[in-house]
C-alpha cells in the first residue's frame, strides 16, 4: 500500500520528495445534517478545496455549489476526486460509498455503522482501487483518535484500548451525578443541547460505542472483530436510585469500553463501570470523551476531547480531507486477520439491580445493598450472558462493574 506523508508543501513517498498538487481538491458532500453543515462551513473557508456538489434531502438557503440530483451525477463527474459521506445509516450510504470507491474517488466518512458492518469489504475495495478511505470522525468525535492509532501501530504494537467513547451517554451520566435528576430529564437536556439524537437508542444502548470499539480494535490489532460478538450493556435502565447508591459507595458511573489483544483471541466489551475518584475517567465532564491506548514500550497514552457536536466531529472530517488533499491514500491499516472475542479471562465484581434473585445470582452474592447487590468476582462473559437472559424477564435490570 502506498502511503504519502505531508511535509509542508512537499510530499515524501518512499524517500522521493515531490511537489504537492496545488489544484484544489473537488469535493462532493453527501448529507447536510448537523455534521454535514459543519463540514460545509469548513470547506468553504479553505482555498485548497472546492465544494463541487451537495446531495442531501435537507437543504438551506444560500448554498453556493451545485445541488446534485442523484449520486450517479457525482460518480460520473471525473473532476470530483473526493466524496464526503455524512448521511449516516447503512443504506444508501453503503451503495454510495462503494460506488464512489469503484469510480476511483477518495472517500471520507463519519459513518461508524457502515465501517463496522462492512469493514473487511471496504478495506479490500480501497486497496483494489488505490484510493483513500478515511473515517477519523467515526470514533472519538473531535479527538483525532484513529489517526493517532495509525501512527502508533507503525512504531510499536498496541495491546489495549479503553475509555469513554460516547459524548451523549457521558453527558447523561455526568448530569445525573451532578444534579441527582432522573435519566429521562438528563436525556431531554442532552437532546435540547444537540448532544443526543431524536432517537437516542444507538447511544444509550451502547451500540454506538460498540461500533467505535470494533473499528478501533480492528485498526490497532490488525484484526477483524464481528460487531455482534462484542458484549455490551447500555445505560437505558439506569435510575436516580442507582446513582444515589453509587454516591454512597464513593463511586462514579461511566459507560466504559475496553479491548485487549490476546494471542489467539480478543477481549472486547462495553458496560457501565463504577470508578473511584482516583481514576482519570471518573472526572470526565459533560459530553467529553477520553480514549486510551497501551503500547508495548510507551505504556498507556490517553486522549481527551469533545465526543459530540457539529464542529468537533466536522473538524475530524475536514482533517481527513486535508490529509487526502496532501496525498494520503489507503486505509489506516491493511491487516485483516479474523479473530474471536473471548471475555472469559476478565473477572470483576458487579453491582446488580433486578427483581428478585435467581439461582445464578444467589450463588454469586457477596454483599446486599438497599437497591441491589454486589457480586463476587465473575467473568465479563458470564455476567453479560446472564444479563441478556435476565432482560427477557426483567427488562429494567441494571449491571455495572466495579473497577
Amino acid at each position: 500500500m502506498q502511503v504519502f506523508f505531508s511535509r509542508g508543501h512537499l510530499l515524501v513517498k518512499e524517500g522521493i520528495v515531490m511537489k504537492e498538487n496545488r489544484q484544489p481538491m473537488r469535493v462532493a458532500l453527501l448529507g447536510l445534517g448537523t455534521v454535514g453543515r459543519g463540514v460545509y462551513d469548513y470547506i468553504l473557508a479553505r482555498e485548497d478545496m472546492e465544494l463541487a456538489y451537495v446531495l442531501s434531502l435537507t437543504l438551506f438557503d444560500g448554498i453556493t455549489c451545485k445541488i446534485a440530483q442523484s449520486i450517479d451525477e457525482i460518480l460520473r463527474d471525473d473532476t470530483v476526486d473526493t466524496v464526503v459521506e455524512v448521511i449516516g445509516g447503512l443504506h444508501p450510504a453503503y451503495e454510495w460509498v462503494t460506488g464512489a470507491i469503484r469510480a476511483g474517488k477518495n472517500v471520507i466518512t463519519a459513518n461508524k455503522l457502515l465501517i463496522a458492518a462492512h469493514y473487511r469489504e471496504l478495506v479490500e475495495l480501497t486497496a483494489q482501487y488505490g484510493v483513500a478511505l478515511r473515517c477519523t470522525a467515526a470514533a472519538g468525535g473531535g479527538i483525532p483518535w484513529l489517526t493517532t492509532l495509525e501512527r502508533t501501530i507503525h512504531q510499536e504494537p498496541v495491546t489495549r484500548i479503553s475509555g469513554i467513547m460516547n459524548g451523549t451517554t457521558n453527558f447523561i451520566l455526568d448530569t445525573m451525578h451532578t444534579t441527582g435528576g432522573s435519566f429521562e430529564s438528563a436525556l431531554a437536556e442532552a437532546q435540547r443541547l444537540g448532544y443526543a439524537e431524536r432517537d437516542p437508542s444507538a447511544d444509550i444502548s451502547g451500540a454506538d460505542i460498540r461500533r467505535k470499539l470494533v473499528i478501533s480494535s480492528n485498526i490497532a490489532y490488525g484484526r477483524v472483530l464481528r460487531e455482534e460478538d462484542v458484549d455490551v450493556f447500555g445505560i437505558e435502565t439506569i435510575t436516580d436510585a442507582d446513582i444515589a447508591a453509587f454516591r454512597r459507595m464513593g463511586r462514579v458511573c461511566k459507560l466504559f469500553a475496553a479491548s485487549r489483544k490476546l494471542e489467539d483471541a480478543t477481549v472486547a466489551y462495553i458496560e457501565p463501570s463504577l470508578m473511584t475518584p482516583a481514576m482519570p475517567e471518573s472526572a470526565i465532564p459533560t459530553n467529553n470523551n477520553i480514549i486510551s491506548l497501551t503500547g508495548e514500550r510507551i505504556g498507556k497514552q490517553s486522549f481527551y476531547g469533545q465526543g459530540a457536536g457539529r464542529y468537533p466531529t466536522a473538524y475530524n472530517v475536514l482533517q481527513d480531507c486535508v490529509d487526502v488533499c496532501r496525498g494520503l491514500r489507503g486505509f489506516y491499516t491493511d491487516r485483516l486477520v479474523p479473530t474471536e472475542v473471548d471475555n472469559s479471562s476478565v473477572r470483576r465484581r458487579y453491582y446488580v439491580r433486578t427483581n428478585g434473585l435467581d439461582k445464578w445470582l444467589q450463588s454469586h452474592v457477596d454483599k446486599m445493598l438497599d437497591c441491589g447487590i454486589i457480586t463476587k468476582e465473575v467473568s465479563v462473559a458470564e455476567i453479560h450472558a446472564w444479563a441478556r437472559e435476565r432482560k427477557q424477564s426483567d427488562p429494567g435490570c441494571f449491571i455495572a462493574s466495579l473497577r
